[in-house]
């Protein structure tokens, strides 16, 4: 969003300044940047100067190295290698387990592996078959102890070989020299042992690869033996208990009649489903004769055709049908010639009403046969449901008992089954006991060879680290001292500027500018251009950081007719205090704009700290009221090329400091960078009252120039009164907090000359 203003005429002509290049300060040889950078340069001479302190160092560290690692006894490493897989024979299995395919070990199982094969009794038992304990290497004392290192042991550095027993020596060295590790990603143990003499290191490799696998071995066959030994005790006392319970059973049932019919049911439960099912029979055909007999007489009684099977299916009905369909075929034919009242059409319906009437009868004989079919079935039923209730009464009686033996018959099951397991078990745990080989759960896929290459000391990586680490520690002794000295001046130097500031910018803000934002900055010192042309500039002159009071022979700047607005403005704006960041913008022309937002500033730092920020560089009022006119500016700043305390200058008249927008032919882009909100908000928060010369505010953020802001309007005197309402309405609905409507712009009397270059630093 951008504010655009028109303005009807043309600028006024502007103040025609020449602009001279900066004039850099030489560099005093041999220090530090004022930006704190280090010179390398200079430091490279440094140690050049003293390289005698860093060439003899490190030829002496590389002579003793190679004496030492020449005088030291060598040792001799040989490896093997045991693979963890599992090498169990599926015959070996439990039955239930042989079609199963175990998984493959884990991490934490070949890890396992790896602590057993340290073990200390596979350690001893290493020791003991080797005859390690008489070697004087892996027991110092069979050798004798030097007198060096029993004062050691005395005054506590060292250990006192004679502290410990003759096992423990000797498993203290044999730890020392073995190794045992899994190869990552893999169920590979590496076994390595070093020794002075490489057949030995070979050999004990060897021993406990072997020593791994009989170890393991020796616990399957212990454990084998272990389990058939319980297992033999506890099927002698189960064969007794399963008799038990089976004679209770048995003995159970023959006092309580609970005989076993088929289907391993009772008799008594066999007989009930016997009736029952009878009963269920019985009750159909009932309830099939009932249903025809009704239908056939819900027939007759409504005088429809009889159409049930049982009637049709009759031998006699069947005649009757037959000969009734003659008759009305004859019928038929007779009316054709005959009329309703003749003899032989009345003897033919006499007939058929006869024929009728038989249908009926047997209709009627085959419904009451139907409901006696239904009596002697419903008699059924009645007997079989008194027969089922009976042996329901006497099933009733006997559920106690066959409750107590259905829990007879589960206790004596389950101590079958666990005596079938035990017996399974023991087979097996017997024939595992009875193999003189069991396989181990690894193999041994590589042997330990002798070796002919020392592995200890290593004598190249020693004496490079040694010589390398001398000549680091050297150089960088060296190159400290240095830094420190380089530094120590420069520290002083910049405190001094410091000192030259603060009376000038004041004490409360050269402290605070730094720490209110943070932009980016190059590492090289940006140097403010030279001094306006007309001064006198001696050759490799660097100007102290300071600002000059206001030159007192500076023409003023003359206030328009509408002064009195203008100190009215500046007392509203410094009396009320909340309008701390005020916008001065307008339709005017630039020079101006930026005169009225230099006279406001001045009189309202009479009464408060202000701050000027020309967001315009149209006009060269704001610059040649400056003490340092060609001082970096905003866009300096935004690009990292300049401080936050280069930027700020003084007014030569007043006690306002100046921020200009940048040098001539920045880049106006900068100005449109998030981080200058920042750069203003930090001024905010040191000054009382931040002015910002916006001119038109053709191509400025809306946000920087109305966040929290009051605008003030310089208009053209020409304005209509219905344009100035108009465009205050619009600043409003804009964002700004307050718009003043000004009657007309202030104008400067003459040009203002440059006064001389000041930086605050």
């Amino acid at each position: 969003m951008r504010l655009a203003f028109w303005r009807a005429g043309k600028d006024k002509p502007v103040v025609q300044r020449a602009m001279a290049r900066p004039v850099a300060s030489a560099p005093k040889p041999g220090a530090a940047s004022d930006s704190g950078d280090l010179d390398l340069h200079v430091l490279g001479q440094a140690l050049m100067r003293r390289r005698s302190w860093i060439i003899v160092p490190t030829v002496l560290a590389l002579v003793l190295s190679l004496a030492a690692v020449n005088m030291i006894t060598p040792r001799y490493k040989s490896e093997a290698r045991i693979l963890v897989d599992g090498r169990e024979s599926v015959f070996l299995r439990p039955n239930g387990e042989r079609n199963e395919e175990r998984s493959a070990l884990d991490a934490e199982a070949v890890t396992s592996q790896v602590q057993l094969v340290q073990s200390r009794d596979l350690a001893r038992e290493i020791i003991k078959k080797n005859k390690l304990a008489e070697r004087p290497e892996f027991d110092p004392v069979l050798q004798g102890v030097s007198p060096l290192k029993s004062l050691l042991a005395m005054v506590g550095i060292g250990r006192d070989p004679f502290s410990l027993t003759p096992e423990e020596r000797v498993l203290e060295a044999y730890y020392e020299r073995f190794t045992a590790y899994a190869v990552d990603k893999s169920r590979v143990i590496v076994i390595e042992f070093q020794s002075r003499d490489p057949e030995l290191a070979a050999r004990v490799a060897n021993s406990i690869a072997e020593g791994y696998l009989v170890l393991q071995q020796d616990a399957r066959q212990q454990q084998a033996k272990s389990a058939s030994q319980w297992l033999s005790g506890e099927i002698e006392h189960l064969r007794k208990r399963v008799a038990e319970a089976e004679s209770r059973v048995e003995d159970f049932r023959s006092k309580s009649s609970l005989f076993i019919g088929t289907n391993n049911t009772t008799l008594s439960n066999q007989q009930m489903g016997e009736i029952n099912t009878q009963l269920n029979n019985a009750r159909a055909l009932k309830s099939d004769a009932e249903s025809k007999a009704r239908l056939i007489k819900e027939m007759l009684q409504s005088g429809k055709p009889i159409e049930a099977s049982e009637v049709l299916n009759s031998e006699l009905v069947r005649r009757l049908s037959e000969q009734r369909v003659t008759l009305r075929a004859q019928l038929a034919e007779q009316s054709s010639t005959l009329l309703g009242g003749h003899p032989r059409i009345k003897e033919l319906k006499a007939q058929l009403a006869d024929l009728d009437r038989q249908l009926r009868e047997e209709a009627g004989k085959v419904s009451r046969s139907l409901e006696n079919d239904a009596r002697i079935a419903g008699g059924r039923v009645e007997g079989l449901t008194a027969s089922l209730d009976q042996l329901k009464k006497q099933a009733s009686s006997t559920n106690g008992q066959d409750v107590q033996l259905r829990a007879l018959e589960r206790e004596a099951k389950a101590q079958r089954d666990l005596l079938e397991s035990y017996l399974a078990k023991y087979r097996e745990a017997n024939t595992r006991e009875s193999i003189e080989a069991a396989p181990a759960d690894g193999r041994i896929i590589s042997r330990a060879s002798v070796s002919n290459t020392p592995a200890y000391p290593k004598k190249l990586p020693i004496v490079l680290i040694a010589t390398l680490a001398t000549l680091l520690l050297t150089s960088g002794a060296i190159a400290t001292g240095e830094l420190l000295r380089m530094t120590a001046p420069r520290a002083a130097g910049t405190a001094g500027v410091m000192r030259e500031v603060e009376p000038e910018i004041g004490p409360e803000i050269a402290p605070e500018i730094a720490p209110e934002i943070v932009l980016a900055s190059r590492s090289e010192p940006v140097l403010a251009p030279a001094i306006a042309p007309g001064l006198p500039v001696e050759a490799h002159r660097t100007f102290e950081p300071a600002l000059s009071e206001p030159d007192a022979d500076a023409p003023p700047v003359n206030i328009a007719a509408g002064d009195s607005e203008i100190e009215q403005l500046a007392d509203a704006l410094v009396g009320a205090g909340a309008a701390r960041k005020v916008t001065v913008l307008g339709t005017a022309s630039s020079e101006s704009i930026t005169l009225t937002a230099l006279t406001l500033a001045r009189l309202m730092a009479l009464q408060a700290k202000v701050v000027a920020v020309d967001l315009v560089a149209s006009s060269p009022a704001m610059t040649a009221a400056s003490v340092d006119p060609v001082a970096p500016g905003l866009a300096e700043l935004m690009q990292g090329e300049a401080s936050f305390a280069q930027i700020i200058t003084k007014d030569r008249l007043s006690r306002v400091h100046l921020v200009s927008a940048g040098r001539p032919g920045f880049d106006r882009a900068q100005l449109q960078s998030p981080r200058l909100t920042l750069a203003i908000d930090a001024l905010l928060r040191v000054y009382d009252h931040v002015l910002l010369d916006a001119g038109s505010a053709s191509d400025l953020p809306a946000e920087l120039l109305t966040s929290q802001a009051r605008a003030i309007v310089v208009p053209e005197a020409s304005m209509a009164q219905d344009a100035r309402a108009l465009m205050c309405d619009q600043l409003k609905a804009v964002g700004f907090s307050e718009v003043t409507m000004l009657s007309g712009p202030c104008e400067s009397s003459d040009t203002v000359e440059a006064g001389p270059r000041v930086v605050a630093a």
